[in-house]
């Protein structure tokens, strides 16, 4: 498949693990001591940020999955979000922090973010690896975000097109004309 899909780095591996580190440094700095963050990950698409930003923080934490979908086979999102997949864990007085790979028209977010506070969490921040704001149709807040990026398709560094590309170290852009020939559609995240 890659050889039909070529792809551009846009963020090396080596910018995005010193940001990580980064954004890790800052989290520790805006909870208190013993106020140990319950980290949320919405799947799938976070998990490899969500591994490296663990181990980057110096405190304990809890976390949980969520998957939801707005996505229903096609690369643009619906705009109508969809429950997959609930936590496993409550969020009533924990301190919660909700990572996401890449913040595009906000609608997912929005909607996690009214869902959590439903829950009665002690606090509800966020964190986002990438944030595609000219893409905004709903004003969220992201108290932490990586990089700002432009209105491109990314894969890489978790996140794919139809399950593939995850497992690259780097981000890159997906060339529009390859992914258009492709018959499978991408996945919910």
């Amino acid at each position: 498949m890659s050889d039909r899909l070529p792809l551009k780095v846009l963020l090396t591996a080596g910018q995005i693990r010193d940001r990580v580190r980064e954004l890790a440094a800052d989290i520790n700095r805006s909870y208190p001591a013993g106020r140990d963050p319950h980290l949320v990950s919405v799947l799938k698409g976070s998990v490899i940020f969500l591994a490296d930003l663990v181990r980057a923080l110096d405190r304990p934490v809890t976390i949980d999955f969520v998957m939801v979908s707005s996505y229903r086979g096609d690369t643009r999102s619906s705009g109508r979000v969809t429950l997959v997949k609930d936590l496993d864990i409550g969020l009533t007085d924990r301190d919660v922090l909700i990572v996401e790979d890449i913040v595009d028209t906000g609608q997912t977010l929005w909607w996690l973010l009214d869902n959590f506070r439903a829950r009665q969490p002690r606090s509800l921040r966020t964190v986002s690896l990438l944030d595609k704001r000219s893409r905004r149709t709903v004003e969220v807040d992201i108290e932490h975000v990586g990089f700002a990026i432009e209105d491109r398709f990314v894969v890489g560094y978790g996140l794919d097109y139809a399950e593939q590309f995850r497992q690259l170290p780097y981000i890159a852009v997906l060339n529009q004309q390859g992914r258009q020939r492709r018959e499978d559609p991408p996945s919910t995240k």
